[in-house]
């Protein structure tokens, strides 16, 4: 869903707003389309989507991922490793159990053989790509 970030048509006495470059305000302060970056599923590729926007600039979007840079802060070395579940999201509950990665969210990554667990320090949906830092303990299930 696109997301609406100008003022109600309707003002608080129930007239009617209006403005003389309406049209072009709405289309230039309308939001993008939510990125709903999900973990890949067994199999699956990594999937991204190009959005143009205003002027030459160009999003890709991340869609689907398969595999996250996840850094260890400890001795500051960065590996790709598998993606292997959404443990947690903080911002929506529903995003777990679609495996929906945002930042902020808890993963479950595959490191030499062993599952650790790792937050997502970037914004999949906008830059492309999921990096993570990795936890010193895996939390508690709920």
């Amino acid at each position: 869903m696109t997301q609406w970030h100008l003022k109600s048509k309707k003002k608080t006495t129930g007239g009617r707003r209006t403005s003389i470059r309406r049209r072009d305000k709405r289309l230039a302060l309308r939001g993008g389309e939510f990125a709903d970056t999900r973990m890949a599923d067994a199999g699956a590729d990594e999937k991204r989507a190009v959005v143009k926007g205003r002027g030459r600039s160009v999003k890709r979007k991340l869609k689907v991922s398969k595999f996250a840079g996840v850094t260890d802060p400890k001795t500051s070395k960065t590996v790709q490793a598998e993606i292997v579940s959404v443990d947690e999201n903080a911002a929506n509950r529903h995003y777990k159990r679609r495996n929906v990665i945002t930042k902020g969210a808890i993963i479950g990554v595959k490191i030499g053989g062993a599952e650790k667990s790792a937050i997502v320090t970037s914004r999949p949906g906008q830059q492309g790509s999921v990096s993570a830092l990795l936890l010193e303990e895996k939390p508690a299930k709920k």
